[in-house]
C-alpha cells in the first residue's frame, strides 16, 4: 500500500492510496475459507462446498468490504501520523470507468486544510464588562414583595384599590369555573379595576378577558385554560366575589430581619438594601459574564481574519446531511455557518496553546463544588468526603451531564483566560439599564 499528498495550495490536498492485490488478497481468502466452513448451500454438505462456488457467490462483496476497510483505516493512520488539521471528512474523487475486476485500486481524496494563524487578543477598545446591579427601584420592588410575603390579610367589607379579591371565574360556554384569588394590581388598565370598586362579597362583576391582564398567559393562571386558548382569548366572564381582604404589609423590624436572614446579621432598613442589592449582583453574574463571552467572541472574530476552504466545505456540506443538497442550499448553509465555524477555530487553538483542556480531575472538583453549593442550600454544610464521591460519580457516569458539566467548566476556563488577557472596560449599570443597552 502507498499513499501521497499532493498540496493544492495551502487550504487544500489530495490524498492518493494505491492498493495492491498482495494488501488484501490473504485476508480475503482467508474470510472465504470461513464462509466455506459455515455456508449452508443446497446440494452440500456444510464444510464441503466448492471454493469456487463460495468464491462465485461471496468474493465480489468480501473484496469490496476488505479493501475499503483497508482503504478508511489507512486514510486515517495517515492523517493522524502526518499531524494534518483537516476540516470536515476526506472526500472521495469521482472515478470514471473503476473497475472492481482489476487486481490494483487507487482511490483519491480531497481534504480541506485548517488554515494556519495566529490567535490577535489585541482589541481596538477594551470590551466592556458589566457590573449588573440593582437598582433603587428594583430595590424598593424586592422589599415591597418581602413586606407582603411577610405581612398578612385582613377581611373588609367593600372593595378599594391594592385589595386582594377571591372568588370564581365562570363562563359555561367554555367550562370555566375556576377559584383564584386576584390581587387588583394584577389588572390591566383603569377600567378593569374601577369595576371592582366599592363591590361587596357576593356581588358578579362581568369581565372581558381580552387585555384584562398585562400578560395572556395570567389566564393560564386566573381561569385556568390551556396555553394555546390563553393567547388572544376574548371572550365574557363572570367573577363572583366571595372574600375581600387588605395586604398588610410587614413591618420593617428587627424581628423580619431575623426572619430573612438569621439573627442580628441585618440591623436596618440600609443594611437590608445592601444586602438585596449583593444577592442581586450574585445573581447577574452569570448574565454579566455570558454577556463578556458574547461580545469576547464578536471581537475576536472580527480581528482574526483568515481564509477557509470555502469551496472543499460546501462540497462537503453538500454530503453530510440525511439527503443530499443543491450548490445554492449548501452555500446557504455555509454562510450561516460560517462565523460558528471560524470561532471553532479560534478557540481550539486558544484552548490548546494555553492549555485550557477540560480534564476529568479538573471536572470532578468542579462537580464536586456544585454538589456541595446545593447540599448547602439544604442545610448540609459539611458532607462527608465518601458522600461527596459517590454523588459525584453518579452524576458523572451520566453522559448528558458530563457534555453540561465539561461546558460550563470550560466557559469558566475561557472568562478566566479573557479577563487576565483581554483588555476590558468595567461598567457598572442597573439591570434595566443593561437590559436597554443589549436589547436595544
Amino acid at each position: 500500500m502507498n499513499i501521497t499528498r499532493e498540496n493544492i495550495d495551502e487550504l487544500n490536498a489530495v490524498v492518493k492510496v494505491n492498493i495492491a492485490k498482495e494488501d488484501y488478497s490473504d485476508k480475503v481468502e482467508n474470510i472465504l475459507k470461513n464462509y466455506r466452513k459455515t455456508a449452508n448451500i443446497p446440494g452440500f454438505r456444510k464444510g464441503h462446498v466448492p471454493m469456487g462456488m463460495v468464491k462465485k457467490q461471496y468474493g465480489k462483496s468480501v473484496l469490496v468490504d476488505e479493501v475499503n476497510k483497508m482503504l478508511q483505516d489507512a486514510l486515517n493512520k495517515y492523517l493522524t501520523e502526518e499531524k494534518l488539521d483537516v476540516l470536515g471528512n476526506p472526500l472521495p474523487k469521482e472515478q470514471e470507468g473503476f473497475d472492481w475486476d482489476q487486481d490494483n485500486y487507487s482511490f483519491e481524496f480531497e481534504l480541506g486544510l485548517s488554515p494556519q494563524f495566529e490567535v490577535n487578543l489585541e482589541t481596538k477598545k477594551p470590551i466592556t464588562h458589566y457590573k449588573i446591579v440593582a437598582g433603587d427601584e428594583m430595590i424598593e420592588n424586592q422589599i415591597k414583595e418581602i413586606q407582603k410575603q411577610y405581612g398578612k390579610l385582613v377581611s373588609k367589607n367593600e372593595v378599594e384599590e391594592g385589595d386582594v379579591v377571591a372568588g370564581i371565574f365562570k363562563n359555561e360556554e367554555e367550562a370555566i369555573d375556576s377559584q383564584a384569588t386576584l390581587p387588583l394590581e394584577k389588572l390591566k388598565g383603569k377600567k378593569n379595576l374601577d369595576k371592582f370598586m366599592g363591590a361587596k362579597v357576593g356581588d358578579t362583576i362581568s369581565l372581558n378577558t381580552k387585555d384584562l391582564f398585562e400578560d395572556d398567559h395570567q389566564l393560564m393562571e386566573f381561569l385556568k385554560v390551556e396555553h394555546d386558548k390563553a393567547h388572544g382569548l376574548d371572550i365574557e366572564v363572570e367573577f363572583t366575589i366571595s372574600e375581600i381582604n387588605k395586604q398588610e404589609l410587614a413591618e420593617l423590624d428587627q424581628d423580619l430581619f431575623d426572619k430573612l436572614f438569621g439573627k442580628d446579621q441585618v440591623k436596618s432598613v440600609d443594611e437590608l438594601k445592601d444586602k438585596i442589592k449583593e444577592d442581586a449582583a450574585k445573581q447577574f453574574q452569570q448574565q454579566s459574564d455570558q454577556q463578556l463571552l458574547n461580545d469576547v467572541t464578536e471581537s475576536l472574530i472580527e480581528n482574526n481574519k483568515f481564509e477557509l476552504p470555502k469551496d472543499f466545505l460546501q462540497k462537503w456540506i453538500r454530503t453530510v446531511g440525511e439527503k443530499p443538497l443543491t450548490e445554492d442550499e449548501a452555500k446557504e448553509e455555509f454562510e450561516k455557518s460560517e462565523q460558528g465555524l471560524r470561532f471553532q477555530l479560534i478557540e481550539g487553538k486558544l484552548i490548546n496553546e494555553n492549555n485550557l483542556q477540560v480534564k476529568f480531575e479538573d471536572l470532578k472538583s468542579f462537580t464536586t463544588d456544585r454538589i456541595k453549593e446545593q447540599m448547602a442550600q439544604f442545610g448540609q454544610l459539611d458532607p462527608a468526603e465518601k458522600e461527596l464521591d459517590d454523588i459525584a460519580a453518579r452524576v458523572l457516569s451520566n453522559e448528558e451531564e458530563v457534555k453540561r458539566l465539561s461546558e460550563q467548566l470550560l466557559n469558566e476556563k475561557l472568562l478566566t483566560f479573557y479577563k487576565a488577557n483581554i483588555k476590558l472596560e468595567e461598567k457598572e449599570v442597573t439591570y434595566e439599564d443593561f437590559v436597554k443597552e443589549i436589547y436595544k
